[in-house]
């Protein structure tokens, strides 16, 4: 044919800026489109080969390549697929956003195909990304069951140039003449970076060639050049889409170790489907260990999104709640409906009713593991359980779930030893009605608090709540199966029997009447340090403690404020004494300078005692020689 000269069947100008200026994020997508084009291609022909003998009978070995020529800048992506005759030439790629994929699934569906094959393209624009990287594309093109080939070629100045093309073999083959900034994809290490990234898992191999090898090419270089050549960069194994029972182990894990990048292995493999309304494909693991990062500002979540084998993102929230980032994996889904450009999602509700399935699902895993293996689960658990406490506030929908799976330790219980809200209910006395907790800066500290004596020597237990996040959560735990969480350090906590406490109360009330005096001494005195001063029935064998007052934050909680910049006021709390205590009667007798140094100690070893800092070192460490030089 002669050469004929047309203009786009669309307002190019606007379109065609859109699609190379706004409609991708990342130049680099370009590779992607044209190869899961190339892919598209080949799935249409085998598809046709069912029925058509004449493409049957060519059986060839399908793949893509990609070859690169630095010296004429152009980087070509060919395939042997269905191919285009001059009319769908001029259809396809004449007219902007027509896409022939579309039209092929749409023939099928009309001719009552069930089985269509997974093709990509949808929208008739990602061919045009190329020109995000090149001034001049030529496509050369043959239709299989056919001989004659033609070309196109467009610079983007409006129009495209048809031709008789040379290509003497079926399939199609994209040209791009490359933007003087764009060279780098001209190097072969960053060609492998991007077929790895995004085109890894496409179902054909994808070779990489040096069209314009060195002329002074030794002859040892040039068979290992042909020999990396001849291998496919992609793994073409997508894992997720094969049957458990078909998958070995080893391949999970090596598969795991590619995802990830992690030299071990995974703790546990997850492959499931989703069915229903929305269906897709998913491979979970749980790492063994924890990234260095997983609780850095901004951090990635674990799952990559693909779209029938092709990479779209690696960075979906929305596929997985936050509290579960450090879960890695795949999920691919044939129906998730995206934009033109692939890169943002378009219906989050589709998004929402997978991540929900994914949530459920790994919920599932963690209950199935804790019931059968509770030392495995102890184990998982060591590493991520404080990322876990996080979907206590942050994920509504299943945090009575995520409360069954958290373990802490007990003020009685082994150092190694962790139990859950339902263990810890199990064990509470008869007259027990509340779950008690202490907020520790480490196990060994909380269990030496002075407020967890009371409890203690009623047989009741205490949760120790010494991850920097428990605190933060307690608010969000509310209840558990009817009994409330209530902090031992914090408010007027009573324990035993309704009996038992009146009688403390009133105790309390007369050892307040006779010490009425120091108290009162003792709240002048430390008025600019406390909130108040009182008779405590928390304590059996400590002199006194510090409590939070009713409302107000506990001082691990202003340190976690601060250590975030908050702007946090000074909590005054309440001194709590220890009435039947020798130090205390000893106090009542003090008067004048003494009683106030005295009393400036007693908050100080208090402070000492709960693992806080004195605010004053120098002062505390100058009275405590002068009382050890009074005694010797």
């Amino acid at each position: 044919m002669e050469k004929k000269t047309e203009t786009f069947k669309a307002e190019i100008a606007e379109m065609l800026n859109l699609v190379v200026n706004s409609l991708y994020s990342k130049k680099e997508i370009f590779l992607r489109e044209l190869v899961s084009n190339a892919s598209d291609a080949i799935d249409r022909a085998k598809f046709l080969a069912l029925t058509d003998s004449s493409i049957a009978a060519e059986n060839p070995e399908w793949a893509v390549k990609i070859a690169f020529d630095k010296e004429n800048k152009t980087l070509t992506i060919s395939d042997n697929g269905i191919g285009m005759n001059l009319e769908e030439l001029e259809n396809n790629l004449g007219t902007i956003a027509r896409s022939g994929t579309k039209k092929f699934r749409e023939m099928l569906k009309e001719k009552g195909g069930a089985d269509l094959p997974e093709l990509i393209g949808q929208f008739g624009v990602g061919f045009y990304s190329a020109f995000m990287v090149a001034n001049k594309v030529r496509v050369e093109t043959m239709k299989r069951g056919t001989d004659q080939a033609f070309a196109w070629e467009s610079d983007l100045s409006g129009v495209y140039v048809l031709s008789d093309g040379s290509r003497d073999f079926p399939g199609t083959s994209i040209t791009l003449y490359l933007n003087d900034d764009q060279l780098e994809y001209l190097d072969v290490y960053r060609l492998k970076d991007l077929i790895s990234k995004y085109s890894d898992f496409i179902t054909y191999p994808v070779t990489i060639h040096n069209q314009n090898p060195p002329k002074d090419e030794k002859s040892e270089d040039r068979e290992k050049r042909l020999e990396d050549e001849a291998k496919a960069v992609n793994t073409m194994v997508a894992l997720w889409k094969r049957p458990k029972s078909e998958v070995k182990d080893s391949e999970y894990e090596e598969f795991y170790r590619h995802l990830a990048h992690d030299w071990e292995g995974p703790f546990e493999t997850i492959p499931f489907s989703g069915e229903g309304q929305v269906e897709f494909k998913a491979l979970l693991f749980l790492p063994k260990r924890a990234d260095m990062n997983l609780y850095m500002p901004g951090q990635k979540h674990g799952l990559s999104l693909y779209v029938r084998n092709v990479f779209i993102s690696d960075d979906v929230d929305m596929l997985l709640p936050s509290w579960l980032r450090f879960v890695k994996g795949v999920v691919d889904s044939s129906d998730l409906p995206l934009n033109v450009s692939r890169e943002m999602l378009q219906d989050d509700a589709i998004i929402r009713k997978i991540k929900s399935a994914v949530t459920s699902k790994l919920l599932n895993v963690f209950e199935d593991i804790r019931k059968k293996d509770p030392a495995r689960y102890a184990e998982f658990y060591a590493k991520f359980g404080m990322v876990m406490k996080e979907g206590v506030y942050s994920d509504y929908a299943n945090s009575e779930r995520i409360k069954k799976l958290l373990l802490f330790a007990t003020a009685r219980g082994e150092d190694s030893r962790k139990v859950s809200f339902a263990d810890y209910v199990a064990a509470m006395p008869a007259s027990q009605k509340d779950i008690y907790y202490a907020v520790g800066r480490n196990e060994n500290d909380a269990r030496k608090l002075p407020q967890l004596e009371a409890a203690l020597s009623r047989g009741i237990d205490v949760l120790l709540f010494c991850d920097p996040i428990d605190e933060y959560i307690a608010d969000s735990l509310g209840e558990f199966e009817g009994h409330k969480f209530v902090d031992v350090g914090s408010g007027n906590v009573s324990f035993g029997t309704e009996e038992e406490v009146k009688a403390e109360k009133e105790a309390g009330e007369k050892q307040a009447e006779l010490l009425k005096p120091l108290i009162d001494s003792l709240k002048n005195t430390l008025k600019e340090r406390v909130a108040d001063v009182r008779i405590s029935t928390r304590l059996k064998d400590s002199p006194c403690c510090l409590v939070a007052a009713e409302g107000a934050m506990s001082p691990s909680m202003v340190r976690m404020m601060r250590a975030m910049q908050q702007d946090v006021p000074e909590q005054k709390r309440v001194l709590e004494l220890n009435a039947s205590h020798r130090l205390v009667e000893k106090l009542g007798k003090l008067t004048g300078e003494e009683l106030e140094k005295s009393a400036t100690l007693l908050y100080d070893t208090a402070l000492i005692a709960e693992g806080s800092l004195v605010s004053d070192p120098a002062r505390f460490a100058k009275l405590v020689t002068e009382l050890m030089l009074g005694n010797a």
